[in-house]
Formats: structure tokens, sequence, C-alpha cells
């Protein structure tokens, strides 16, 4: 009698652990096969792809927006044709970098180099895009980025808190020392009428306010922007499609910079941040969504990959 009580619970303990490695397997599987395809629409569900009006960009844009940091000058830029070069590893080996220097107009962001890299992104810059994180960096490697005699354009964004003209703290100081040094370059801060303009556009394209979204615009989004304004035709080097990250099997890791082999996984970094909900994150996958809006409206094509 003993003897089968202890037989008949070591059968329920192997029946107890039979379907709880069961039920963990099942879910195992239905998180591989949902999670990995569907990740990046994670927005579309709370309506951040549902765009309340579309904005004409032509009628929008404003030189007024961008003002000097010394002197009169006036942002007066206009292309017919421009090459803009993401920071993305897609770019390397791609050998573009003849034809990106043969661009009218070749828009750079934040401190992406070229040195070390010419044969895939070129070497030539007009405008460099720069966001407030990223003036020290620059100001780290003035031979790349500051000391030269074809000088381009840079255009400062970030809360006027940081770098408006009221502002008066280290980095608008340190923006200003850069203009006095480097006088070759020509200079501007985006004033904070246009930041609030950038957010508001964010708001019509996405249905969704910044703030209340805890979303942080990347620079990505202020060159995209910037790039439609100045340029009647853009070719987008190293940017991939909204739905990239989501694909099944999983793109193989790239490093999210080119200039970066060792940082952070690209896609790991596009998903966190378009699903973080515990401060402010950028919406990359939700930015690309409106970038393939655009690309309809304003005569933009995307390489490496194409799209």
């Amino acid at each position: 009698m003993g003897l089968r009580l202890v037989e008949k619970g070591n059968h329920s303990k192997r029946m107890v652990v039979f379907v709880a490695i069961f039920l963990i397997t099942t879910l195992f599987i239905l998180y591989n096969s949902n999670s990995v395809n569907e990740s990046y629409e994670a927005f579309k569900v709370i309506g951040y792809n549902s765009a309340t009006k579309n904005t004409d960009l032509k009628k929008w844009a404003g030189k007024d927006g961008y003002v000097p940091v010394f002197g009169n000058k006036s942002l007066t830029l206009h292309y017919k044709q421009c090459a803009l070069v993401t920071s993305s590893s897609h770019v390397l080996g791609t050998g573009a970098g003849a034809e990106i220097d043969r661009a009218e107009c070749v828009i750079r962001m934040n401190d992406a180099p070229t040195s070390g890299f010419e044969a895939d992104v070129g070497n030539k810059t007009s405008l460099r895009v720069v966001a407030h994180s990223s003036v020290i960096r620059l100001v780290r490697k003035p031979q790349e980025f500051l000391n030269c005699t074809d000088c381009p354009s840079i255009i400062f964004w970030g809360p006027p808190t940081k770098i408006g003209r009221d502002a008066n703290g280290a980095l608008y100081r340190l923006i200003h020392r850069v203009a006095a040094t480097y006088t070759n370059l020509s200079t501007f801060i985006v004033t904070p009428g246009k930041m609030h303009k950038f957010d508001t556009l964010f708001q019509r394209e996405t249905g969704r306010d910044r703030q209340k979204s805890q979303s942080w615009l990347s620079t990505g989004w202020f060159t995209m922007v910037i790039a439609i304004e100045i340029c009647d035709k853009i070719k987008v080097y190293g940017m991939v499609p909204p739905s990239y990250c989501g694909r099944h099997p999983q793109p193989k890791r790239m490093p999210y910079h080119y200039y970066k082999p060792r940082g952070p996984d690209e896609c790991v970094t596009y998903l966190q941040n378009e699903r973080g909900r515990r401060g402010n994150h950028h919406r990359f996958i939700t930015e690309k969504q409106v970038f393939a809006r655009w690309a309809k409206l304003y005569n933009i094509s995307f390489v490496y990959p194409t799209w």
C-alpha cells in the first residue's frame, strides 16, 4: 500500500513537471513567432502611425527659424540634388563614397566622421546637423569637424534651455566659442519657435503629442525636414525601412554607428527606444514610417538598403 502511494506521488510530480515544461515551451514558441515580426508595430497599436493631417513641408518651411551664432548671415541654401548620409553601419562596404561626393550637397549628422571611411561615405560635407548632445564630441576632434578650408554649414539643434540665446549656459557658450574660433564655418542655431514647430509637426504627422508620449525627436528627424526644406531631390544612404527590425528571421547584428564597431546593435536600439515607456526615447521606427510617406511627396529615395 505504501509503495503504491509513493509511486502515485512520483507520477503526479512527473505530470506537474511535464505540464510546466509544455506551457513554458508553448509560450516561448508563441513569443518568438509573434514578437519578432510584430515588435516594430508596437506604436501602430496605440495610434502612432495614424497622422491627423498631412503637412506641406515646402509651405511649412522657413529659413527664419535658423539664426546665425554670429553676424547677420541667413540660411538661404537651395540645392537641386542632395545626398543625406546616415551614420548606419549599412553604408560600410558599399563603395558609395565617390557617388556621394558627386552630389551637389552632402548632408551629415552629429559626429559621423569621413576620415578612414571615404570609400563608403565620401569626403565632402556641405551641411552638418548637430544635436546639443553631440557638440562636445565635435569639439574634441577639431581637425575632423571644425578646422577646414572648404567648411560646411552647421545647424545646432536642442532645447532652448541648453542652446538658446537666453540660456547662457556652458553649452551655449561652447557653441559661441566654436563659432568665434572657426570663422570659416557658417554656424546656425534652431530658434525656440522653430523647435516648437518641429514638435507640432511630429504631432500632426503621427497623431501623438511628443512630450506626452515621452518622445525625443532624433537628429534624423531634424535632418530629414531640413533636407526637404533646401533640396529638390534627396538620396538617403544607409537608412533601413520601418519594418526592417521586425523581419523573421531577424537581421544579422549591425553596430548602430558605422564608426563604432563595438557599439550597440542597431535593431536592439530601435526596438528598445520604440517600445520604451519609462523616460524619454527616440521613436526611430515611428519616424521612419513618416519618412516613408514623405518619400512619395518630396522626391526622396533610399539606398543601402533600397526601399
